[in-house]
């Protein structure tokens, strides 16, 4: 079933993101700029990915003509009230696994859809139960999938999520970085 008859612009070089609106059977064309990725101090942290995802896509508006419909993202894990963003390097990456092993975190994604005539903003929580994470695993993981392009540093889709996830509440999707059903539901009506 093709989705909608929209002219849809992804503004994410998120492959995961395309694969879920792909899967979904929407039609759409990628159009990013760099926008930088930062947010007042004082922002609690379950907010900060909606107000990212607004900032990019308003940022992001001159890519959009008539017509056109633009969709923004942006996906945090959140850990004892901190945000667990993009690792910087391998031991940045293995830390924030070591962190998370064999606890609970929160993933947020937040989606600003917007036209030339109208915006709509709006974010999926899910909670994420992870088992734990040898030292020899996570130097596994890091070594082989390489996650510095991954909130938390992992991947749901990947080895952690096939084999040391113990359960999720909450949407599949947002955790791959797009909730698709809040998305579906929104371009329905946008």
């Amino acid at each position: 079933m093709k989705a909608f008859n929209h002219n849809i612009i992804l503004a994410s070089k998120s492959p995961r993101r395309s694969e879920l609106l792909e899967k979904s059977g929407f039609e759409f064309q990628i159009r990013t700029l760099e926008v930088e990725e930062n947010y007042p101090e004082s922002m609690n942290v379950y907010d900060v990915p909606e107000f990212l995802a607004r900032k990019k896509a308003i940022e992001s508006k001159s890519l959009i003509q008539d017509h056109q419909i633009l969709i923004a993202a942006d996906t945090v894990v959140i850990f004892e009230e901190k945000i667990f963003g993009k690792p910087s390097s391998k031991d940045h990456a293995y830390n924030m696994l070591s962190a998370l092993s064999a606890k609970k975190h929160t993933v947020v994604t937040g989606v600003c859809i917007l036209s030339n005539e109208k915006q709509l903003s709006f974010s999926d929580t899910s909670y994420v139960y992870l088992s734990h994470l040898s030292e020899q695993e996570i130097q596994y993981y890091v070594d082989t999938y390489k996650p510095f392009d991954k909130a938390g540093s992992y991947a749901i889709q990947e080895w952690i999520g096939l084999c040391k996830i113990e359960k999720i509440e909450g949407s599949y999707s947002n955790i791959m970085g797009l909730p698709m059903q809040k998305v579906y539901s929104a371009l329905a009506t946008f």
